[in-house]
C-alpha cells in the first residue's frame, strides 16, 4: 500500500496548529504502518453512519460539515460493490421522539433550536442524502439514538444471521458516531475497516486524531481504490 494517497486528502487544516499537528501526526504513522492489519473477510458487510442531511448538507444547514470529494462517489462504489456480493448495505440515520424523550443524556446537553433531541423522523435533518445511491427496497436503512450503530438495535443479529466476518464503516463524524461504532464493531470480533475518504468531521483535528485512534487500535485506515479492490477480488474468486 502506498501513502501518497493522504497528501490528496481535502482538508485545509490551514492556520489551525491542533489540525495540523494531528494530521501530521496521522500521515507519519500510516506512512510507517506498523501494525498487522485486521484485514476483511470473505463476507464484509458496509455500514453508513450518519450520512443525513443534518450532517452533509453545508447549504442548508449549519450543522453540516464537508467531507472528501469524492466521499459520495466512494461510498455509492461501495455500495454497489456489496450488493454485486449479495452482502448487507446498511445505512444508519439519528431520530428521535417529538418530544425528545428517548434521547437520553445526549438531550440535556443543548438548549439549542438545533440541538440533537430536536431531530425528529419528520424533521429534514432526519433526511438521508440525496446523493446517496440507495437500494431501500433491499438495504437496511436502521434509525439509531446514541454514538453507535450497534448500540441497543438489532444490528447485531441482523449481522450475524447474514453471516458478517468484518464491517466496512463510512460516514460521520470521524470522532463520534464513526469511532464509536468502529470500537463497538472490533468489541464483538468484527474486523473494521474505515476508507479514509468516506469518512468526516466539522474540524479537521478531531478528524485526523480519530484516524490515528482507530489506526493504532480499532481498525484498519485505508483509501477506498483500495476496499473496492479488495470487492472486486472477492466477486472474481465467486
Amino acid at each position: 500500500m502506498t501513502h501518497t494517497h493522504f497528501d490528496q486528502v481535502a482538508r485545509d487544516t490551514g492556520d489551525d496548529p491542533f489540525g495540523a499537528a494531528a494530521r501530521a501526526h496521522f500521515e507519519a504513522w500510516m506512512a510507517r504502518d506498523p501494525l498487522t492489519p485486521f484485514g476483511l473477510g470473505k463476507r464484509p458487510a458496509l455500514i453508513n453512519v450518519d450520512l443525513q442531511r443534518r450532517y452533509t448538507d453545508t447549504g442548508s444547514f449549519g450543522t453540516a460539515y464537508p467531507g472528501h470529494p469524492e466521499q459520495f462517489t466512494a461510498i455509492n462504489a461501495l455500495a454497489s460493490a456489496l450488493r454485486g456480493l449479495g452482502l448487507p448495505v446498511v445505512w444508519t440515520y439519528v431520530a428521535y421522539r417529538p418530544d425528545g424523550s428517548d434521547c437520553g443524556l445526549w438531550g440535556r446537553r443543548s438548549t439549542s433550536p438545533t440541538a440533537i433531541h430536536t431531530v425528529t423522523e419528520d424533521h429534514p435533518h432526519a433526511e438521508l442524502d440525496p446523493r446517496l445511491d440507495m437500494d431501500r427496497a433491499r438495504d437496511l436503512v436502521l434509525r439509531k439514538r446514541m454514538a453507535s450503530a450497534f448500540f441497543e438495535t438489532h444490528l447485531p443479529s441482523y449481522l450475524r444471521l447474514a453471516g458478517v466476518d468484518s464491517v466496512i464503516v463510512t460516514g460521520g463524524a470521524t470522532s463520534g458516531c464513526v469511532r464509536q461504532t468502529a470500537v463497538d464493531a472490533m468489541s464483538s470480533g468484527l474486523p473494521v475497516t474505515v476508507p479514509l475518504e468516506c469518512v468526516a468531521d466539522r474540524e479537521p483535528g478531531p478528524h485526523y486524531a480519530n484516524l490515528y485512534d482507530m489506526a493504532t487500535k480499532y481498525a484498519d485506515i485505508r483509501p477506498a481504490a483500495d476496499v473496492l479492490s479488495y470487492l472486486a477480488h472477492l466477486k472474481d474468486q465467486k
